[in-house]
């Protein structure tokens, strides 16, 4: 009989906010072999943990007046969005914002956390995962979903290129999947 593999969906969203280092260490202490994450990149080619490029319902930079002039409006993979995006915030700045629960209404849990987290990157969520292994004492696996990739290869910053240069020296046939709704970037890693 194979064992399923369970997975945590963006961490344990749901306790806690998504894409959260609360969420994710979390979720392997309730018992998940996995953690599905999702990959979009900064302005500076930093690949960073969030549902979406656009960010004003994970985190908190709708609120901060220093960033105000960042809202626009982009058509990503044929849709119009409008708020704020992870591709014009160098690290710097991303790093510096709040994250906040996508869907409150529906995770009361994790909105109650609301504030307490910061932005990943994906950098951080190897050491996590390094972490959670060596305490498990067995090999805990990433699921990466890359985002967007067609949208940020036509802005100058190739998802692939980006993934591949950070999970080099890390990623095994244990434990890494990759993922991605375009096909194309999936070749290219």
């Amino acid at each position: 009989m194979v064992k399923p593999l369970v997975i945590g969906h963006r961490g344990a969203s749901g306790y806690r906010p998504e894409h959260t280092r609360a969420a994710y260490e979390l979720a392997f202490r309730l018992g998940a072999d996995a953690v599905e994450p999702d990959i979009v990149a900064t302005s500076d080619g930093v690949l960073v943990l969030r549902h979406e490029n656009e960010i004003s319902g994970t985190t908190d930079v709708a609120s901060r007046p220093e960033f105000a002039d960042r809202r626009a409006e982009k058509v990503v993979d044929g849709v119009t969005m409008t708020g704020w995006f992870t591709e014009d915030f160098t690290w710097a700045e991303l790093s510096t914002l709040r994250t906040i629960e996508r869907l409150p209404a529906v995770r009361q849990g994790g909105a109650s956390f609301n504030g307490t987290g910061r932005i990943l990157r994906l950098v951080d969520l190897i050491e996590i995962i390094d972490a959670a292994s060596a305490r498990e004492g067995r090999t805990l696996i990433m699921v990466a979903e890359i985002k967007h990739a067609t949208y940020f290869e036509s802005i100058g910053l190739p998802l692939d290129e980006l993934f591949a240069t950070e999970i080099r020296g890390w990623a095994t046939a244990e434990n890494l999947i990759v993922e991605s709704f375009e096909q194309t970037v999936l070749g290219q890693i």
